[in-house]
């Protein structure tokens, strides 16, 4: 799949890009910081799939994602941003966007998003070949996975290698935390190794009990850190 990044921070522009290309059948073949930029990609790449987002300096990703729709409809579209208005998100959707994913973005949350586009796409191209009418059971399908699959609920099992006593642990220590933490600081609190604290800190931040965020220092690559929901 053929992917153009409409985004004006770079940085993160470079992050979703590396995201991308590490799930299978998925490249990214452009990267636009404006909408003049973005529109003439789309005219000489026509990708497949345009990963947007809504807040530009000049403009708004909501109306280029109209402008998409009436003159690149070849191309889908995901919402990649920080907006969290009610009206936007509506909007987005009523453009016919395939997902709307929040900043900061988990890979996880990326990747299972373009393997339910590859997913969708794949079922549109048989179809058109088969050349036959769609069924009611098929548009069910269809419409399924172009839909978020909802989390469980707090009942569910844990996931496979995840513990509740160090679940609990790596809780606490983000709540009495003053600060942000990284993996690497919340694993001396805890006494995990690093690559543990992490694993369980996404998964933490996957269920929606942590928020992660991407802190820039002066120099060096962006580095994750967590802290509590509000």
């Amino acid at each position: 799949m053929r992917v153009l990044i409409v985004e004006d921070d770079e940085r993160i522009a470079e992050i979703n890009r590396r995201f991308v290309e590490k799930v299978p059948g998925f490249g990214v073949v452009g990267i636009a910081t404006d909408e003049p930029q973005a529109l003439e990609l789309l005219s000489v790449l026509e990708p497949d799939l345009v990963l947007l987002d809504i807040y530009f300096p000049e403009t708004s990703g909501l109306e280029l994602l109209r402008t998409i729709g009436q003159q690149h409809r070849q191309a889908d579209v995901i919402m990649i941003t920080a907006a969290k208005e009610v009206e936007a998100v509506r909007e987005a959707i009523r453009g016919g966007v395939f997902d709307y994913i929040m900043k900061p973005v988990l890979f996880s949350r990326m990747q299972e998003t373009l393997q339910r586009y590859e997913s969708f796409h794949r079922t549109i191209k048989h179809l058109r070949q088969a050349n036959a009418s769609i069924s009611q059971d098929e548009i069910d399908r269809l419409l399924q996975g172009s839909a978020k699959k909802e989390a469980p609920g707090p009942g569910a099992s844990l996931p496979k290698g995840i513990d509740k006593l160090t679940l609990d642990k790596i809780v606490q220590a983000i709540s009495e935390a003053n600060a942000p933490l990284t993996a690497e600081e919340t694993a001396k609190r805890v006494g995990v190794s690093r690559s543990t604290a992490r694993r369980y800190l996404e998964h933490l931040a996957e269920d929606g009990k942590l928020r992660a965020d991407l802190s820039y220092g002066d120099v060096g690559r962006p580095e994750r850190v967590y802290f509590r929901k509000k």
